[in-house]
């Protein structure tokens, strides 16, 4: 027996040990670490472009990405060029029809093979991620249409994983910048509009973790962490377990998380700060309404063993399809700042980028003013004002000037040249100037304001926008515009299942609360009943009951609304070569392939929404209000009528109104009636608006998704026309 065990075991450990071996070299395959050289030595950089949106109907932006990015990256020499996203358009002429287009990646391959040529980088330090658009239409990651694998960077270099790290060091490995980027597109690419967010499962989340994770084994030796990706995380999905992305990143307390996806077009602040909570009731999970939050003020942990504060800036960046935007991104000794760039001009002579002391209103707070607080943590790093100064000319002078707005002035309280710290073969030029720090400490973010001006050769001056900045860790203040907060403070997530109950159930009440109200009390709200009461309240309900009596369109809007909780809401072919067909529903599609042996049962939620919300807010709700305003328009022409006139109701339905109308004994039953003319239009008006906003939602659904619509989605697409047309019928004047 023990032979036999012994024998078992000899057979079972090398298999596990093979196992192991396989795991640890697929998982490090994914890791590179590059030793950073040729000083300066506190300080790593790189560069970050995103949304290029490469189109073949837009030549400029491929055209201006060759002729400008080159230069730049030769004269700013990062480590390395994060490109974050939608590297490609994917989009018709019209913007409506969404898929992939192979001209438009061997576009992007060959501008990107120059850019690297001409620019003198290294192509490895290249990591250029899926965006949603680069996903449109691709059912199978691998597959024939999954043109990124072929033609990007990382697909040319063999980063097939989802989660590929890589590591800066700096003084033989004592300093480590950690940079992790991810890949969260959906699994199975869905044209767009259905397109929108970004779905990270389990085993990324695990990924991400296992990446950020990978240094921590060496406590004494302190890691500075940063992650990017494509999507924000308002609009990121959780995992099938209830995970997020913004879970993992507090729990390494990264130093950044730097994505694309939103344009510049929402604003310039699409910026968001995240701090753990640990509040059981949250209203984080829905919404953020500050770009910061404030920390709570807890006991003071000074040990050097404490846990560091679970927080991470998240910072959006703009896109290079409009406003040719990139971005640079620099750690000095543990302090993230960046800088960003508009090449709309032109390309830059010089470019600066101040990294110590940091702007206040981008600065994670908590960790600074911990820093701040207890003094025996307080780093060298402190002791010195530093920027990276990068010119395609020699640099004469660079100054750094701080200002004091104590007395509502900017009062110069320090004007001194900097230092530049390397030398000929630095790979930059770092400048630096003492200061004491201690004489700037001040319960306001914002008193004390910093300025660098540098001066090169040709007599060209440069001078960076003036920062606040506070050594205490005291943030600045500053606010979302309501745009910005509605695409970064909002969890859309999160939100979209309750907005789109509570849309359904209101609109199914404003249909059977008035029916029930008629049915137990059976007494009506008359014309004279508003006019009594003088409230809005009343004419609403004078609206919604006079649509309960016109049967056949309150029980055409009720059935209408259950088919649309209960039925598919369209066909259409959802990928790219047009031969998987699917239905979608308000939760999402089901997806059945071709080969009838796998399908997907409702992918693309919430990115749903996109569709579902704006129908139910914008056409349904409309449709029904004007239908019962139509409706009760009737009514109380009727009855002002009958008031001027002095006839009975019976008489009402048999009088001419072109008499009426153009009666000359009563020039105030004419001035009514010209009233009630313009009320009725302006109905009819709305009605038609309703019917166009309708029929151009469906004329977008039909190109994106290649239908027809008597087909496809004939109770969608006529249902709501048909009911208008029918109130309009039923309550014309006779």
């Amino acid at each position: 027996m023990g032979i036999v065990l012994l024998l078992l075991l000899c057979l079972i450990i090398p298999i596990c040990y093979a196992q192991h071996q396989h795991q640890t070299s697929s998982s490090s395959s994914r890791r590179t670490v590059i030793d950073v050289k040729h000083g300066p030595d506190s300080v790593v950089w790189a560069v970050q472009l995103s949304d290029l949106h490469f189109s073949l109907h837009h030549p400029q932006r491929a055209i201006d990405f060759r002729n400008l990015v080159p230069p730049a990256l030769s004269m700013i020499n990062p480590s390395l060029v994060l490109i974050t996203g939608d590297l490609t358009d994917g989009k018709s002429k019209d913007l409506l029809v969404m898929k992939q287009n192979e001209e438009e990646w061997v576009e992007y391959k060959n501008v990107m093979e120059d850019v690297v040529k001409r620019s003198g980088l290294d192509k490895n330090i290249f990591y250029d991620l899926r965006g949603n658009h680069d996903n449109f239409g691709v059912p199978v990651i691998g597959g024939s249409l999954d043109f990124y694998s072929k033609y990007s960077i990382n697909g040319q270099l063999g980063r097939s994983g989802h989660v590929n790290g890589v590591t800066l060091t700096l003084q033989a490995g004592k300093q480590k910048h950690l940079f992790v980027g991810l890949d969260s597109t959906m699994s199975v690419g869905l044209r767009g509009p259905t397109n929108l967010f970004g779905h990270p499962t389990d085993q990324l989340l695990a990924e991400v973790d296992l990446e950020l994770s990978q240094w921590d084994s060496q406590p004494l030796k302190p890691v500075s962490k940063i992650s990017f990706g494509h999507f924000p995380l308002s609009f990121s999905a959780s995992s099938q377990s209830g995970k997020t992305l913004k879970d993992i990143f507090l729990k390494h307390s990264l130093s950044a998380y730097v994505c694309g996806h939103l344009h510049s077009r929402f604003g310039k602040n699409l910026k968001r700060y995240h701090l753990s909570s640990h509040r059981f009731l949250s209203s984080q999970k829905f919404f953020q309404f500050n770009l910061n939050q404030n920390p709570s003020e807890g006991s003071k942990n000074c040990s050097f063993g404490a846990p560091p504060v679970q927080e991470f800036w998240e910072w959006e960046m703009g896109d290079w399809r409009k406003t040719r935007a990139m971005r640079i991104l620099a750690i000095d000794r543990g302090h993230v700042s960046f800088a960003d760039i508009d090449f709309k001009s032109g390309s830059k002579k010089t470019i600066i980028l101040p990294t110590f002391p940091l702007d206040s209103r981008f600065m994670s707070t908590s960790s600074s003013h911990h820093e701040y607080e207890c003094e025996h943590m307080l780093p060298s790093s402190y002791e010195t004002v530093r920027a990276l100064v990068f010119s395609v000319s020699p640099i004469l002078s660079v100054v750094a000037k701080i200002y004091d707005t104590r007395y509502g002035n900017l009062d110069i309280v320090v004007d001194a040249p900097m230092t530049n710290l390397g030398d000929e073969s630095s790979r930059g030029d770092l400048y630096a100037v003492p200061w004491n720090y201690k004489a700037f400490q001040d319960p306001s973010a914002d008193r004390f304001w910093l300025q660098i001006e540098a001066t090169d050769i040709m007599g060209r001056t440069t001078m960076t926008e003036l920062r606040p900045f506070s050594v205490n860790g005291l943030h600045g203040k500053v606010s979302w515009t309501w745009k910005e907060f509605f695409v970064m403070g909002c969890q859309w997530e999160a939100l979209y299942y309750p907005i789109l109950w509570v849309s359904l159930y209101f609109l199914l009440l404003i249909l059977l609360i008035p029916r029930a109200f008629l049915f137990f009390s059976r007494k009506q709200i008359t014309y004279k009943n508003v006019l009594a009461a003088k409230g809005f309240i009343s004419g609403v309900g004078l609206v919604l009951q006079e649509l309960c009596n016109v049967p056949i369109a309150w029980f055409g809007f009720l059935g209408y609304l259950f088919y649309l909780i209960l039925f598919p809401w369209f066909t259409g072919q959802v990928f790219t070569d047009g031969e998987d067909k699917g239905y979608m529903t308000y939760m999402g599609w089901v997806v059945k392939f071709s080969d009838n042996k796998s399908n997907h049962d409702y992918i693309g939620s919430p990115d749903v929404m996109v569709v579902v919300l704006p129908h139910l807010i914008f056409v349904v709700l409309p449709a029904i209000l004007s239908s019962g305003a139509l409706a009760a328009e009737r009514v109380v022409h009727r009855g002002k009528f009958l008031s001027v006139s002095g006839k009975k109701k019976d008489d009402y339905s048999g009088l001419d109104q072109r008499s009426v109308r153009f009666n000359s004994r009563g020039n105030r039953r004419s001035k009514f009636h010209f009233g009630g003319h313009w009320i009725r239009l302006i109905l009819l008006v709305l009605c038609l608006v309703i019917c166009w906003k309708h029929f151009k939602n469906c004329r977008a659904l039909m190109k994106a998704y290649e239908m027809n619509p008597l087909l496809h989605f004939p109770v969608y697409t006529l249902g709501i026309p048909l009911l208008l047309v029918y109130v309009i019928h039923k309550t014309k004047m006779n």
